[in-house]
């Protein structure tokens, strides 16, 4: 059973056997090879390896952005891959946060307003709550006196802060990032990082796709997928360093 901490004695994450191939011309690629990994919660997990080895594709999987072409996903409980999209879409509301290394904010409406847009879709906290609850969130990032701006009129720092928040809408126990720092200049990266560690440190489990080892390195477990194949599982203890935001543009 899960609750809103996503605190559990099971795995929050279950990848059996997983297989993936993609239709190339007149044949078919396979990107991965079956993979298996469970992943607890609270474990900040970052996925590392070479472009087009499989990593980005794994972290589908298990949001069920994509389906395997063999084996197992089950996230929170849940297996992914059987659900429908409405079934998928209502899921994702309530169990993920998803981070994108472009934002994906929806550029007419506020910061505040792309807090809000997960919690009216899911109708999770009641209506008349939810602009106080997006504020709080905004301001736990650092962007309360940003909050009524578009995205257009903020820093990219500050709209990937923006779409951290946005993630946290609706509590969801499990946050998925595929390169969050990916566009951002090294401070407002390490500004980012520092967030994350936060948020595992309050309770949240994090699986991070990253080209940075040495921001991989600082999680407490780099997974490499190389060729397919999980390379290397690797354990290691976290520093949760104070966190602190400027409001200052970065």
């Amino acid at each position: 059973m899960w609750n809103g901490n996503g605190q559990s004695s099971s795995p929050i994450v279950q990848v059996k056997d997983v297989v993936k191939r993609f239709h190339v011309g007149d044949g078919d690629v396979t990107i991965l090879k079956g993979i298996s990994l469970d992943i607890m919660p609270g474990e900040f997990v970052a996925i590392v390896g070479p472009s087009g080895n499989g990593k980005s594709t794994l972290l589908n999987m298990m949001t069920g952005i994509d389906h395997p072409s063999e084996g197992q996903v089950i996230v929170t409980g849940q297996s992914v891959h059987t659900m429908s999209e409405n079934e998928l879409a209502v899921w994702r509301g309530e169990h993920l946060g998803i981070i994108f290394q472009f934002f994906q904010l929806l550029p007419a409406l506020s910061l505040v307003k792309n807090v809000m847009l997960p919690m009216d879709l899911v109708k999770k906290t009641p209506r008349r709550e939810r602009q106080a609850r997006a504020m709080a969130l905004l301001d736990t990032v650092g962007l309360a006196d940003q909050a009524h701006k578009l995205p257009s009129q903020v820093s990219g720092g500050q709209q990937q802060r923006a779409a951290i928040a946005r993630a946290l809408a609706n509590d969801p126990p499990l946050l998925v990032a595929d390169e969050p720092t990916g566009n951002l200049d090294s401070t407002t990266a390490e500004d980012v990082f520092q967030l994350f560690l936060k948020l595992v440190a309050a309770g949240k489990t994090m699986v991070m796709v990253t080209h940075s080892r040495t921001l991989a390195a600082r999680g407490s477990r780099v997974i490499e997928i190389r060729d397919g194949l999980i390379a290397s599982d690797s354990c290691q203890s976290v520093n949760i360093s104070s966190v602190s935001f400027s409001r200052s543009a970065h």
